[in-house]
């Protein structure tokens, strides 16, 4: 049972009624996670501002999908796990993939790279060694991937820690 309330619709005000609204038109459901970040509508206008803001980045969504993976595997997040496969499953990804992406993982060195890094930066809380850095490098990423693999991982760390804060009710299938 989740610690911080999820709001339902009936009793979203005005503002989180809006959100709603938005969020269901998009994706069909509103996710318990945005029901909790609604207590405080101008932290679920953040998170969806700044999910919307990071999609317009060079990464597709199997790449951001493979970093929230990574990421909420890193930080224990069974919500987001749940969530984040769930979404990977809609785009086609395979199960196998979708684990291998669990473990920071990939296939395609390009990703593997990505995850990689974007694993180095959860566990060293953002002070990766220089030979995270240059491995990335090494690796291929660009100055602007690597900017944009901290953005991609700062964005799922809110999820992960405001969903291990709130224990929010997972609503999506777990993985496992």
């Amino acid at each position: 049972m989740s610690r911080i309330t999820q709001i339902s619709d009936a009793a979203a005000g005005a503002e989180a009624a809006a959100l709603f609204t938005a969020i269901r038109g998009k994706i069909g459901m509103v996710p318990n996670l945005y029901r909790v970040a609604a207590n405080q509508p101008a932290v679920l206008t953040a998170m969806l501002g700044l999910n919307e803001t990071l999609a317009g980045g060079t990464f597709d969504a199997r790449t951001r999908e493979a970093v929230a993976l990574a990421v909420a595997a890193a930080n224990a997040c069974d919500y987001c796990i749940a969530a984040h496969s769930a979404i990977s499953a809609g785009l086609k990804i395979a199960p196998d993939t979708i684990d291998a992406h669990l473990a920071g993982q990939s296939d395609d060195p390009r990703t593997a790279a990505i995850l990689r890094f974007a694993v180095a930066i959860v566990e060293a809380r953002g002070m990766v060694a220089d030979a995270d850095l240059q491995a990335a490098r090494d690796a291929g990423l660009s100055q602007a991937d690597i900017v944009e693999v901290v953005a991609q991982v700062v964005a799922n760390i809110f999820t992960n820690y405001l969903n291990h804060v709130a224990a929010t009710d997972i609503d999506f299938p777990r993985r496992g």
